[in-house]
């Protein structure tokens, strides 16, 4: 079995260049381990807290302990399933900030500047505003990925832009168009009250064409000979097949497998292939490093009113959203909750945000888990730019075997300062008048822990990851030794070869990672196509005026 092109990994980017490579004429195969994702569990988008935490969909992988989260393994979900993360993720779009591209190309990704990759975020694009303002000439309206913004009804939605205002934040209609600073509405990859996922998007269209086909199973390693990748190995029913590629292999497996898989097929840190017995075909030592995430904490309040959607946090409640849910597609389950958002400064100094804010009209945690206090609500931040870095490596070179993933979180002096800020500003906007009706008392970190040192213990103790691995498989110049791919995407050392997807990212971005990923899938498509870039839009985001002195 072969095909022009195998992509490895039916997530956000994979199937992005699964739609475009086939739309093109190409012969495209792509490769997951995963299911399908048909169900309420995954298509509900007030469901999310289900998928991430089922092994049917998520590989399950947790983190090394964490030396400076007193030892704590973190969970690491990723979408092993059709649509990977894009279908058990939290459904929050978010671009990145202008600047973080420019970044990338600063660093070496020659060609994906914002002025570079604005067009192709508004290719993928099928915005709605739903009435809820917006920025449209930003705004890509006729790509294949819908993005829309929930009712926000919840008056604790409203209450946290009005006081985020009131704490002197500025107002964006849309932190995905000119202006990211501020507090303003969230977007979601929601569509007619179910989740958008890059499955329904690029993958199911691709697969209406005669050729682009699916191939359920397990990928082993890169077949390479004589420099050149011509496959992928994978297992299937406990049977070991090649699928070949007549031009190129893709790599598209996240930022946890797809560094996995090259050290597998001998194009990694040489030393460690050859400790776990692989021969090396290309000694890229950055293959694996330069791990990057969000990690946050959770600022809970108790609510004085039954405003919360703690009200449906019950059996008969939940009975009542999931009726209405499969019956119209509307009311609580129609939304991922996260309505509002916030992306703020730490300090004066910094020249674009470095916090960002998600809301939440309840108090809860991921894995489903309401405070005792029952109504509430929460505020989800963390720093967007740590200087932390981790690493994956291999536990073995069974390709059954989970990697070995070390976020080395909180190991940089300046994470603890910004996690502390952090803290302090929300609560600085949960103390406005929009909050008065209806703000009870704090839940966590507590009233008792004002110290830095015990908002430190709060953070080794209640940090989680928003999960958002990426950087594993850095793009940048040839002849940056820790680069592993080019800027057109291609494996630095290996012909045929490319990895596409939030591994390649050289640092994360402002946000959620999925429209960032699927970003990599279409611009990536137009390389391998040798297709002549879309023309740059040299718009200049907004930048505050004041950032040297003012925080806000």
């Amino acid at each position: 079995m072969n095909a022009d092109y195998v992509i490895v990994g039916a997530g956000s980017a994979g199937c992005a260049m699964a739609y475009r490579l086939s739309d093109a004429g190409r012969s495209v195969i792509v490769i997951e381990h995963g299911g399908s994702d048909a169900g309420p569990f995954i298509q509900m988008p007030g469901a999310l807290s289900y998928p991430m935490n089922m092994k049917r969909y998520d590989w399950g992988f947790q983190s090394e302990p964490e030396p400076y989260l007193n030892n704590r393994r973190l969970a690491c979900p990723r979408g092993k399933v059709i649509g990977g993360s894009s279908s058990i993720n939290g459904m929050i779009y978010v671009r990145g900030h202008a600047k973080d591209f420019d970044h990338w190309r600063d660093q070496g990704a020659a060609g994906w500047g914002y002025a570079d990759v604005l067009p192709y975020f508004q290719r993928l694009e099928n915005w709605h505003s739903g009435g809820h303002g917006g920025d449209p000439d930003w705004r890509g309206t006729d790509g294949p990925l819908h993005v829309t913004r929930g009712a926000r009804d919840n008056p604790l939605t409203r209450a946290f832009v009005d006081a985020g205002a009131q704490a002197g934040y500025g107002v964006t209609g849309d932190y995905n168009g000119h202006r990211q600073e501020g507090v303003g509405p969230f977007d979601m990859t929601v569509w007619q009250g179910e989740r958008w996922s890059a499955a329904k998007a690029y993958l199911r269209p691709a697969l209406k064409r005669e050729n682009c086909n699916l191939v359920r199973g397990l990928a082993r390693r890169v077949v390479i000979e004589d420099g050149q990748a011509k496959g992928v190995e994978i297992e299937q029913g406990g049977q070991i097949k090649v699928i070949g590629a007549n031009v190129e292999v893709i790599l598209a497996a996240s930022a946890i497998n797809s560094p996995k898989l090259l050290m597998l097929s001998g194009i990694g840190p040489g030393q460690h292939l050859r400790e776990h017995g692989i021969d090396v075909v290309a000694d890229r030592p950055g293959v694996g490093q330069n791990l990057q995430d969000h990690l946050e904490v959770y600022v809970q309040a108790a609510a004085s009113q039954p405003v919360s959607l703690f009200k449906y946090w019950n059996l008969l409640g939940k009975a009542y959203v999931g009726a209405r849910w499969l019956l119209a597609k509307t009311g609580p389950g129609a939304s991922n909750q996260f309505e509002s958002a916030g992306f703020i400064r730490s300090r004066a100094g910094i020249d674009y945000p470095d916090l960002q804010i998600h809301f939440l009209p309840i108090a809860v945690r991921y894995d489903g888990q309401t405070a005792a206090e029952g109504h509430g609500f929460q505020a989800h931040v963390g720093p967007m730019r740590s200087p932390s870095r981790g690493e994956i490596t291999l536990r073995s070179g069974d390709p059954k075997d989970d990697p070995r993933i070390f976020f080395n979180y909180m190991s940089h002096k300046e994470d603890w300062a910004d996690f502390r800020q952090g803290i302090r500003l929300v609560r600085n906007i949960f103390e406005q008048d929009a909050f008065k009706p209806y703000y009870k008392h704090e839940i966590q970190p507590g009233d008792s822990a004002q110290s830095d040192e015990s908002i430190d213990d709060f953070i080794r103790d209640h940090a989680e990851s928003a999960y958002h691995p990426c950087g594993t498989c850095k793009m940048g110049s040839r002849d940056d030794p820790m680069a592993v791919v080019d800027p057109e995407t291609r494996v630095i050392g290996v012909e045929n070869l490319r990895v596409a997807d939030s591994s390649i990212f050289p640092r994360i971005t402002n946000g959620n990672l999925n429209a960032p990923s699927i970003l990599v899938g279409e611009k990536a498509s137009d390389h391998i196509l040798e297709k002549t870039a879309l023309p740059l839009d040299n718009r200049e985001p907004w930048v505050h005026p004041n950032w040297a002195v003012q925080q806000r």
